[in-house]
Order: C-alpha cells, then sequence, then structure tokens
C-alpha cells in the first residue's frame, strides 16, 4: 500500500493484532483493496474497494465477507463475539494513497483534524497533494495526512 493504514481502535485504545493485515490477506485474492478497517464496541467495519476502480457490487461484498469470516474464524484474532460489516466506502470514501488522490482530482476533499479544511484537489506533485483552499494552494505530504471525498463525481471513477 505503500502509507501506514489509519489506527485500528477499541473504546479508544489500539487493538494489538492488525487486522489490517489479515482483511487484506483475506480480500487481495479477490482483486480487492481495503480501505478501512476499524473495530469498536464489538463491531469490526471493513470497507473495500475493487483494484480495477470499477464500482463495488453486492456480490464482491458478500465474496469479501465470507473470505473475512473464514479467515477471521482460524486466525481467532478478536476475543469474543463481534459483529462484521463489509461495506463499500460509500459517501465519506476515504482518501489516502497517491493513486486516490489522483483518481478523484477535481472534487472536494476534507481533511479533518487540528488545522484541517475542506478544499479542491488540483493535483499530485511528487510526494504532495496540491488543494484549492479559499483563493490559496495547500500542500499536503502524502501518507501524513487521510481525507474523506466531499463531494460525489457524476460518473463513477
Amino acid at each position: 500500500m505503500g502509507v501506514n493504514p489509519p489506527f485500528l481502535c477499541e473504546g479508544g485504545r489500539e487493538v494489538t493484532v492488525n487486522l489490517w493485515q489479515l482483511v487484506e490477506e483475506a480480500v487481495s485474492p479477490l482483486g480487492l483493496d481495503v480501505l478501512e478497517v476499524h473495530f469498536a464496541r464489538g463491531e469490526l467495519l471493513v470497507r473495500l474497494e475493487r483494484k480495477d476502480e470499477r464500482p463495488i457490487t453486492v456480490a464482491d461484498l458478500e465474496e469479501a465477507s465470507r473470505h473475512i469470516e473464514a479467515l477471521l474464524d482460524r486466525e481467532d484474532p478478536i476475543p469474543g463475539s463481534y459483529r462484521l460489516l463489509v461495506e463499500s466506502p460509500g459517501p465519506r470514501r476515504p482518501l489516502f494513497t497517491r493513486r486516490h488522490f489522483e483518481r478523484f482530482q477535481g472534487l472536494k476533499a476534507k481533511v479533518p483534524g487540528p488545522g484541517g479544511f475542506t478544499g479542491r484537489i488540483l493535483r499530485v506533485e511528487g510526494e504532495e497533494v496540491v488543494f484549492q483552499v479559499g483563493g490559496e494552494e495547500r500542500r499536503l505530504r502524502i501518507g501524513t495526512f487521510r481525507a474523506n471525498l466531499a463531494e460525489w463525481p457524476e460518473e463513477p471513477r
């Protein structure tokens, strides 16, 4: 992937097992990429996209769910019971790789956190994403932040 995945947490504390790696191992052979893995309050949320960038289907999600469930049953990384939710990225699609920003260039993205902003993705230059925020350009280094799509494209990208 090239960047560190988002933190996994359970009630504010980091989960010691790398659930991201397990999920990735389960879905990569299916032609899917992991966008998000989050464990909290007894739910494991997984958001996926297709490597070929075509829209993900319900059939894709069902197959991924079966593969993830089988691997988690075998490895048993989460003590006790939990609910597995496997979803498409949806309207708050996470953006964190170079390809994500290239793919959604021209659309608005929200960068949360202190100093956060909403701006249009202008371009990717080297290892930086250039955003238009108001009348100014802002640059952020890929791998040091995470954003969410703030507007949806008219056609799937």
